[in-house]
C-alpha cells in the first residue's frame, strides 16, 4: 500500500495506491491523519490505482469526512473502481462521500 499527500492548486490531495488491509490501514492513517483537520481548503482522495478497502480503511475516510466538514472542508473520491464502489454500496457509505 502506498500513500501520498501532496498540496495541489490550493487541495489537499491524497493519493491511494494498492491493497488497504487492516494492516495497511494503519500506516495509511499516520500519513492522512492531516486531513482529519483541514482549514476549509477541499480535499481530494484519489482511489484510481486502490484495489481493495478493508473496514478499517473505510472507517479512516469517514474521520477524515468528519473532520473536514467540521472544518468546512468538501471531501471527494475520485476514479473509485467498481469493486471498491460495491463495498461503499454494500456499507451505505455510498450516500455519505462524494464521488467523482
Amino acid at each position: 500500500m502506498k500513500t501520498t499527500v501532496n498540496e495541489q492548486e490550493g487541495k489537499i490531495v491524497a493519493t491511494l495506491e494498492g491493497e488497504m488491509d487492516t494492516a495497511a490501514a494503519m500506516e495509511a492513517e499516520e500519513i492522512l491523519k492531516p486531513l482529519y483537520k483541514t482549514d476549509g481548503r477541499e480535499v481530494i482522495i484519489e482511489c484510481g490505482k486502490l484495489e481493495y478497502i478493508a473496514s478499517s480503511g473505510l472507517r479512516i475516510l469517514l474521520s477524515i469526512l468528519k473532520g473536514a466538514k467540521s472544518n468546512g472542508s468538501r471531501v471527494v473520491l475520485k476514479n473509485v473502481n467498481d469493486d471498491i464502489k460495491n463495498v461503499f454500496k454494500l456499507t451505505g457509505f455510498i450516500s455519505i462521500f462524494e464521488f467523482e
